[in-house]
């Protein structure tokens, strides 16, 4: 038997034709539309060109749109710079750990908080949205953090930032607005603990939430520089990031002392080869930095979606 084949009946009559002013109005929209991927991709594209491009063309302005007198010796001498690696392994500590440790304290604290016959839940909401936005400051926090003996400890990129109260917020209001309470008055009937509540019947409905708090504090731990800066000293123990940073100061610096011409030949041309090799691997290492979480996001972003509209929208 030969299957039939079914075709769409297309209506030309109720088809909508765009004529006059909907159709320059379309056209500008898709223009503007166009202008703004271009400039939200554009510098993207641009440190993927730089880090394939000469160093001296790129100073330049010659790297454009297209790689100029393409080369992989940043890549290469990227690979052999055993610091960059050693970031990098502290950075993954730091972000596995790390966003581990908040998901173990900020879901079970937001699922807590969406709990209809939690007695205080006003006073403790109160509580937490006070450190949102009052704190005692960086000099206070500095001693509190030397007298915990967290200073020059990976941990101090850990455990002061367990949790953040917005993610906790996101995490209750996707609780109480998607976990029906039925189901809490069931699995309590069954014989059902708290806590085996949350881990049997809570946790497996809200993957969505999950992969938005993975993200979210993923993102934060990857990109972190600042309190490292600040309670870290052993370089050993430096996040990529402040590898990074110390990349960009340095040829900041170099490009200072050319500028201000108190140096002799030599020292110069030492400085610009320097400066050369600063800006040849600055885009490489850029390119390596946010690989990881270029390519994890596609494979979460379903899940990411759908979290954020779930936890900000049913407020």
């Amino acid at each position: 038997m030969s299957k039939a084949i079914y075709k769409p009946v297309v209506n030309k009559k109720n088809a909508i034709k765009l004529r006059g002013w909907d159709l320059a109005f379309m056209i500008i929209v898709c223009v503007v539309l166009a202008l703004f991927f271009f400039i939200e991709l554009y510098p993207m594209f641009f440190i993927v060109i730089a880090s394939f491009s000469d160093p001296l063309a790129v100073a330049n302005g010659q790297a454009l749109f297209w790689p100029v007198r393409p080369t992989l010796d940043g890549y290469k001498y990227v690979l052999s710079y055993t610091v960059i690696w050693l970031g990098y392994a502290n950075t993954f500590f730091y972000t596995i750990v790390g966003t581990a440790v908040n998901l173990a304290v900020t879901l079970p604290c937001g699922y807590a908080l969406s709990r209809r016959d939690l007695k205080g839940k006003r006073f403790f909401m109160v509580l937490f949205m006070f450190t949102m936005y009052f704190s005692g400051g960086l000099v206070p926090g500095y001693l509190n953090i030397k007298q915990f003996g967290l200073i020059d400890s990976r941990w101090v990129l850990i455990i002061p930032g367990a949790m953040s109260v917005y993610n906790m917020i996101v995490c209750r209001t996707f609780f109480a607005s998607t976990i029906p309470w039925e189901l809490h008055e069931a699995a309590r009937i069954d014989g059902a603990s708290d806590f085996r509540t949350f881990a049997r019947i809570v946790l497996p409905l809200s993957a969505p939430i999950i992969v938005v708090m993975i993200l979210y504090y993923g993102v934060g731990h990857w990109n972190e520089y600042f309190n490292a800066m600040i309670y870290l000293k052993s370089r050993s123990k430096f996040p990529l990031q402040s590898f990074l940073r110390e990349i960009l100061i340095k040829g900041e610096m170099y490009k200072e002392e050319i500028a201000k011409g108190m140096l002799d030949g030599e020292a110069i041309q030492d400085m610009l080869k320097q400066l050369d090799t600063i800006n040849m691997i600055k885009y490489c290492i850029i390119i390596i930095a946010t690989a990881p979480m270029l390519a994890v996001y596609p494979w979460l972003q379903k899940y990411f979606a759908k979290g954020v509209m779930i936890g900000s929208v049913k407020g």
